[in-house]
């Protein structure tokens, strides 16, 4: 079971078919839509503010997702963090992915469809339009998405959940 924790009163939650893993950490004021997936070694730790997951979200292996006493982590439907990746205080519109390893920070604003390249970071404050794909340290636009070119990268992950963790027996 994951390490599911309690933090001032309030304790995180989730919608139907969600993968869990084992030893993914959930605290505090977390709250998970319907069909999400929380990898391996993911946290999302609420302690100070409030994360929202929308539907059909996936935090991948080692990602850490946190907020600030001032800002909540908002990660709408549909929205895809890579593996290693940090989003703290920020929020992630939906369609977008985050890539892995990349980090956005405090009261960044990443639009729909957007893409973090991997490695990428979203400073302070940024604001990055829907369907751009921003990449570098600190990122800088270059190149605007294809159309659907996000959620190709999402049906990826999709499959795993359904084919491999919701599967019954």
């Amino acid at each position: 079971m994951a390490i599911i924790k309690t933090v001032e009163g309030k304790t995180p939650q989730w919608g139907k078919n969600c993968f869990i893993a084992e030893n993914a950490v959930l605290t505090g004021d977390c709250i998970l839509g319907d069909d999400c997936s929380i990898w391996y070694s993911a946290v999302l730790r609420s302690d100070v503010d409030a994360i929202r997951c929308g539907n059909r979200v996936n935090v991948q292996d080692c990602a850490c997702i946190h907020q600030t006493g001032t800002m909540p982590c908002i990660l709408e439907d549909d929205v895809s963090v890579g593996h290693g990746a940090i989003v703290h205080g920020a929020t992630v519109r939906k369609g977008a992915l985050i890539g892995m390893n990349a980090t956005v920070l405090d009261k960044a604003d990443i639009g729909e469809g957007a893409i973090i390249a991997a490695g990428a970071v979203v400073t302070h404050g940024t604001k990055v339009p829907a369907h751009e794909i921003w990449a570098g340290i600190p990122a800088r636009k270059v190149k605007v998405c294809t159309p659907g070119q996000a959620e190709e990268f999402a049906k990826h992950y999709s499959g795993y959940i359904k084919d491999w963790y919701l599967k019954e027996d």
